[in-house]
C-alpha cells in the first residue's frame, strides 16, 4: 500500500480550521472527482483481500458507503450498510457507543448476513476508532466474522488503532 500512499496524497486537500478552529480536515472530494485517483483508492483498499474469502463488505454512512460499495463490487461480495439509529426500514440490531461528548447508536438489519460469514469493514478515515469499533461489534452481534478493517486514511496521532485491537487493520495513507 505504500506505493499508493504518496500518489493518493496529492488528491487530498487540507482545509485548516474546519469544522472548528485548530482542526486540519483532510478533504477527499478531489480524489472522488478524479477517475485515476478514485481507481487507485479502490485498488489500495482491496489490496491484500483479493484472495480472501470475503462474503460481505460493511461500511458506516456516509463516506464509508462510497468506498465500501465499490470494494464490495471489486471483491464480488455483498454490501452491508450500517446506519445511524432510525434510518433502516426493517428489524435491526443496534449498538450504542461513546463519543467524545455523548453517545451515538449504529444499526444494521438483523438478516444482513448469513451467520458465520466473513466481513471486510471499510471506511475512509480512522480517527479515534470508536465508530468502527462499534460497527465491528455490531457485525459480530449478528453472527459475522471480521476478516479485516481497511481505511483510506489514518490520523495516527488520535490512536484509533487502540480501539480496534485484535482486528486486522490496514490503512493506505497515514498522517
Amino acid at each position: 500500500m505504500a506505493d499508493y500512499a504518496e500518489q493518493l496524497k496529492k488528491y487530498i486537500r487540507d482545509i485548516p480550521d474546519w469544522p472548528n478552529e485548530g482542526i486540519l480536515f483532510r478533504d477527499i472530494t478531489p480524489l472522488l472527482a478524479d477517475p485515476n485517483g478514485f481507481s487507485m483508492a479502490l485498488k489500495s483498499l482491496c489490496e491484500g483481500f483479493e484472495k480472501s474469502e470475503i462474503n460481505y463488505v460493511a461500511a458506516v454512512e456516509a463516506r464509508g458507503f462510497i468506498f465500501g460499495s465499490m470494494v464490495a463490487e471489486a471483491l464480488e461480495a455483498g454490501f452491508i450498510p450500517i446506519r445511524k439509529h432510525g434510518k433502516l426500514p426493517y428489524t435491526t440490531e443496534a449498538v450504542t457507543y461513546d463519543l467524545e461528548y455523548g453517545q451515538d447508536t449504529l444499526e444494521v438489519h438483523i438478516d444482513a448476513i448469513r451467520k458465520g460469514s466473513t466481513v471486510l469493514m471499510v471506511d475512509d478515515l480512522l480517527a479515534t476508532g470508536g465508530t468502527m469499533a462499534a460497527a465491528c461489534h455490531l457485525i459480530e452481534k449478528i453472527g459475522g466474522k471480521i476478516a479485516g478493517v481497511t481505511f483510506l486514511i489514518e490520523l495516527t496521532g488520535l490512536n484509533g488503532r487502540e480501539k480496534l485491537d485484535g482486528y486486522n487493520v490496514r490503512t493506505v495513507i497515514s498522517y
